[in-house]
């Protein structure tokens, strides 16, 4: 097994036990529990830099029952997670004149917070895993600095496959990286500053595609009529 295949086996352990750990929460601490909001489908970019570095991550809320008070809701949790081997620890925010209990717990380097509320019957759940590379940086060939007489072809892409229910995205090829940078950050100058380097005003040096944010591929579900027209193979879809 590559070192890549290994990375993301380990980023899908790790999410997995995340949201092992999540559903076992939100099945304790509210009522009328629709675990099909709790998405950890797919990793997404979270951090653009070279090497892209994935994780997982989701958000959820629910309702805590009309007889569980919120301390008593933050105390369960603080139970439920230290006795799984969880470190967790316990705090109080201000938001806008309401005081929640804010719980926060990490473990093998995910990290869950909860808050809970005596304002509001919500309690909220926010989930994630460290953030991994799952491939080797990428060595980016450089852009000749002034232009050539003769054209050169431009190389084709190596074929790309997006997940079921996607699509690659139009913008970067399934690529992730910043088309108008190459994943540099930077650009260089133009005639009569040769060599010169200059920020990406296309991702604003973030290095990653700005129509999909790193992620290669766009849910065909989401797509813009806009941006359906780039698919022509999906009339009728």
């Amino acid at each position: 097994m590559d070192e890549t295949s290994k990375a993301r086996d380990e980023l899908d352990r790790l999410g997995r036990s995340l949201r092992g750990q999540l559903v076992t929460l939100i099945k304790d601490l509210t009522i009328r529990v629709h675990l099909r909001r709790l998405t950890l489908d797919k990793p997404k970019v979270a951090d653009p830099r070279d090497p892209l570095r994935y994780h997982y991550s989701t958000v959820y809320q629910g309702n805590r029952p009309a007889t569980a008070t919120a301390a008593g809701t933050a105390s369960r949790a603080v139970l439920l997670l230290r006795a799984a081997g969880w470190d967790v620890t316990t705090s109080e925010e201000d938001d806008d004149g309401i005081l929640w209990t804010v719980v926060v717990a990490h473990r093998d380097g995910n990290g869950i917070r909860i808050m809970t509320s005596e304002g509001t019957p919500a309690v909220a759940f926010r989930g994630q895993t460290p953030a991994l590379a799952l491939s080797p940086p990428q060595p980016i060939r450089q852009p000749e600095a002034v232009q050539t007489p003769t054209p050169t072809p431009t190389p084709t892409p190596t074929p790309l496959s997006p997940t079921p229910g996607f699509v690659l995205c139009y913008e970067c090829h399934g690529l992730g990286r910043c088309p108008g940078c190459g994943g540099r950050g930077w650009v260089l100058g133009r005639t009569g500053q040769t060599g010169q380097k200059s920020r990406c005003g296309e991702c604003r040096t973030t290095r990653a595609c700005a129509i999909c944010w790193g992620d290669g591929e766009l849910s065909i579900s989401d797509l813009s009529l806009y941006q359906r027209g780039y698919y022509p193979e999906l009339d009728g879809h």
